[in-house]
């Protein structure tokens, strides 16, 4: 017991740091809480062979109100492209809710180096991200259906919500930026929670899974991350305006690039 109390004391930390640099940066909490998360759990004695399924389930579930109150913030605004959300409804749900199902098939080692790569992948976005608007026309319904739902997967298998993935793509084809990164407020919120839906039943009769777990998810830490995220993110937010962030997210970019390069080596 002393070791869960540990756990979500840490998590309280972890999440006040995630939520003032979400808000900040603008960037997900996944990037950041899965490898912290792969470092703290096996103090609770999460075996290495969930460990990864628990680490990335219990970010989906943490992004799930932080998304909420961005998708509401952005929706006040006129920032959301709901004819847009419609159209990739489908893709986003099934791909959220079989990330579960296939990340129970993926063995621990080879998911967890996966991610790693995918880190080491959104670090060279974050530090030089696609800046393209243009008059390209968006894709047919079949295209946006293909991307939404391989968005939904990638996103599930590594714990985000998926904007870094979907804005960059929408940018592309026109869409305009603060639209795009309504389109992924909404979206991040789809994601998690069909998402942590999919990891709760992939969990459910997984062997070797800890005290205090729904499914894959990992109530203690994921309580202390929701407690302090979202009372830190307009703080995060408030700092946007005065703080240099085009270099702080370099910086921050730098140590995400050590992190996955640490997690493949390990």
């Amino acid at each position: 017991m002393d070791s869960l109390l540990l756990v979500f004391f840490i998590c309280l930390a972890l999440g006040a740091f995630v939520g003032f640099m979400a808000g900040l940066l603008g960037i997900g909490g996944g990037l950041i809480v899965v490898p912290a998360l792969l470092y703290i759990l096996p103090s609770v004695g999460i075996s290495s062979t969930q460990l990864p399924h628990i680490a990335i389930a219990t970010s989906l579930a943490a992004i799930i109100l932080t998304s909420i109150s961005s998708a509401r913030a952005h929706h006040k605004r006129g920032n959301v492209p709901w004819d847009l959300f419609k159209s990739m409804l489908p893709g986003l749900i099934i791909g959220a809710l079989a990330s579960g199902f296939i990340a129970e098939r993926i063995p621990a080692d080879t998911l967890q180096k996966g991610f790693a790569i995918f880190v080491i992948l959104m670090t060279i976005q974050m530090a030089y991200p696609v800046k393209a608007e243009s008059n390209r026309q968006l894709p047919n319904s079949v295209v946006l259906f293909v991307v939404s739902a391989l968005v939904a997967v990638l996103a599930g298998l590594t714990g985000i919500g998926g904007g870094i993935l979907i804005v960059p793509f929408l940018t592309f084809y026109g869409l305009q930026m603060r639209q795009a990164v309504g389109f992924s407020a909404a979206m991040g919120f789809l994601i998690s929670l069909s998402g942590s839906f999919g990891y709760i039943i992939a969990g459910m009769n997984a062997p070797e899974l800890p005290y205090g777990t729904l499914g894959y998810i990992y109530l203690p830490a994921l309580f202390g991350l929701v407690i302090t995220s979202v009372l830190m993110a307009p703080v995060g937010v408030k700092a946007a305006s005065t703080w240099p962030t085009p270099v702080l997210k370099k910086i921050f970019a730098l140590l995400l690039l050590c992190v996955g390069l640490k997690l493949i080596l390990s």
